[in-house]
Parts: structure tokens; sequence; C-alpha cells
């Protein structure tokens, strides 16, 4: 299985609309997997047109954005945990795995900074921003492979 994995798109306020080079990522998808800051419903009206969408509330999302605070579910037998805000980066490994104790991946988004680290069994993974990226040099999503295992990597637009 395929899933792209997206957080803080902010749109309208930061972008008129996802990237186009998106696209062909999002018509390979499985699932699309949305860490919060959408900020309108529509992003997720846009992303299901491609694929399954399971997404979390963000820290402003307008007050119509009925998600939950945070997921967890299975894909092909993976664990996968959700939420926006995992707090900061020190100590964020034993909170996040205290917090999804059975969580094979974790993702998250709030702070626009992507993040990949995978180390005994625990994967941690922020997207980053395809629109939005504050003080990184680049826009950038990921994208998560479930195949005989876990692979994700991080892909700059």
């Amino acid at each position: 299985m395929l899933l792209v994995v997206l957080a803080d798109t902010h749109i309208p306020r930061r972008a008129k609309g996802l990237p186009d080079g998106l696209t062909p990522h999002l018509e390979s998808a499985d699932l699309i997997l949305h860490a919060g800051d959408l900020l309108v419903e529509d992003v997720l009206y846009e992303l299901e047109a491609y694929a399954p969408v399971r997404a979390v509330k963000g820290n402003v999302d307008g007050w119509d954005v009925r998600l939950p605070e945070t997921l967890e579910f299975e894909v092909g037998g993976v664990p996968v945990a959700m939420i926006h805000d995992s707090g900061p980066k020190k100590g964020r490994r034993n909170r996040m795995r205290r917090r999804f104790p059975r969580s094979r991946v974790v993702v998250f988004g709030h702070s626009h900074i992507p993040w990949l680290e995978d180390e005994d069994g625990f994967m941690l993974l922020n997207p980053g921003s395809p629109t939005d990226r504050r003080r990184q040099p680049d826009h950038t999503f990921a994208l998560l492979r479930i195949e005989g295992g876990v692979w994700a990597e991080i892909l700059t637009l």
C-alpha cells in the first residue's frame, strides 16, 4: 500500500490549493493521511477525489472541521497513529511511544519541520508542509509504503 502523508496545508490562508506537484502522488495513493491544519473541510473533499483519507484536527482548523484530535488504525496489518501536535522535540519519542504504545508509525504535524525517525520498530513521521514551509528550505510531503515492512520518505516539491 502506498500512502501520501500531508500536514499543515493551511488552505486557503497560505495557498489557494494543493500544489500541482502533489497530483501524480495523490493519483497513485491507496490512502491519504493529513495530520491537521487543513483550515477548511474542502481540502478533505479534494483529497477524497484521489483516495480514501484519514485526518486529524489541527490547532488552527475551523470550528466546522469535524475531525478527531487523534486517530489509531491499521493499514496492511501495521498499527498507525495520528496526532497534530506531538509537543517539543525533546522527549518526543518517549512521549509518543507512551501515548500510542501499540503503534508502529506515528504521523504528526504542527511544526512544519519534516521529520523521519525509525528506530527499534517505532517510526515518527512529520511530512512538513507542501504549502507553507515557514523557515524550512522546501515545501515537503511524505510517502509511506507498507508492503512486507514499513518504509517512508520525505519528498520536496
